[in-house]
């Protein structure tokens, strides 16, 4: 049985515990709270401590805190020689996510569930395979109500997952090109970034919110030849056309498996000595420098 530490035990790593010990990993839980550290042991936890730094020494490590937490509960972690995956973003400064990828390149991973989800493992296929042409765009949309994270702005919550899937689609991020703010009153809420590659012109548009009271989740990749997305994210198909094709959609079934149970599952592997998880520190680092000239270039800092 694979032995874990986990870091935090809030909304979002509730859902991480449940799913680790559905993987059938003991799990050792550190936590601040008394109350969180009791519930904790209720739901099964092997053991409950309260900072990162008291956790025993395990197979590997799950973190999942608020974003400006997330280094200052990682260094703990960083010299125990042992697998960390880090809820995404690494975290919200470029100076700390680059220190900690040039410290464990080979050590610390992001949780970029997105690069899990089947319907976005079919995009990146169709990309790769050339069933599109030459890929000239891909588009996301991420758009929803309110931020339930009171510690960063909607930048720094979304747009990692929309930089993560291109990155898996196209295996590299591209530079910063423009970005587009609704309204300077919506700091923090509504912004539009575009990416681009000035050398071969492919370009990714992210538009994200936190005004639109109807969720939107949508994925698009734009090759020379035909078109694919993934219109929402709880879809079981992909939908693909061919450009000048007057034969219409067609509807590529994928899984259904949750992404999360997915990464988990490839983290437990890792730690029993299986091939790295998607998103490394690297990687990490080289969204959180783009979602940092992003905000700058929008005024919100």
């Amino acid at each position: 049985m694979p032995e874990l530490g986990l870091v935090g035990f809030g909304r979002w790593g509730k859902l991480i515990f449940r799913d680790l010990r559905a993987l059938g990993a003991s799990v050792h839980v550190a936590v601040p709270s008394e109350t969180s550290r009791a519930a904790a042991i209720e739901a099964g936890a092997t053991s409950a401590c309260g900072q990162a730094s008291d956790l025993p020494d395990v197979d590997g490590y799950v973190v999942a805190v608020p974003t400006n937490f997330h280094a200052q509960c990682i260094e703990p972690l960083m010299g125990r020689g042992k697998p960390i995956f880090i809820e995404k973003p690494l975290t919200d400064d470029p100076v700390s996510a680059w220190r900690i990828a040039g410290e464990n390149p080979d050590r610390v991973f992001v949780m970029d569930k997105w690069r899990y989800h089947p319907g976005i493992l079919k995009l990146s296929e169709l990309a790769r395979s050339g069933a599109l042409g030459e890929i000239r765009a891909v588009r996301t949309y991420r758009l929803g109500w309110g931020n339930p994270h009171k510690d960063v702005d909607a930048a720094w919550i979304l747009l990692p997952h929309d930089f993560s899937i291109a990155q898996d689609i196209l295996g590299y991020l591209p530079e910063l090109d423009t970005v587009l703010v609704q309204h300077k009153d919506l700091k923090g809420h509504d912004l539009t970034v575009r990416l681009k590659d000035h050398l071969t012109g492919v370009s990714v548009t992210c538009e994200i919110s936190t005004l639109h009271p109807g969720n939107k989740r949508s994925v698009v990749v734009i090759g020379s030849t035909a078109v694919a997305q993934l219109a929402d994210s709880y879809d079981d198909r992909v939908l693909f056309a061919a450009i000048g094709d007057d034969k219409g959609t067609q509807e590529i079934r994928v899984d259904t498996k949750m992404p999360l149970l997915a990464e988990l599952e490839a983290f437990i592997a890792h730690a029993k000595g299986g091939p790295a998880p998607k998103s490394s520190a690297q990687e990490g680092a080289v969204t959180v420098q783009r979602i940092a000239e992003a905000r700058a270039l929008a005024g919100w800092t």
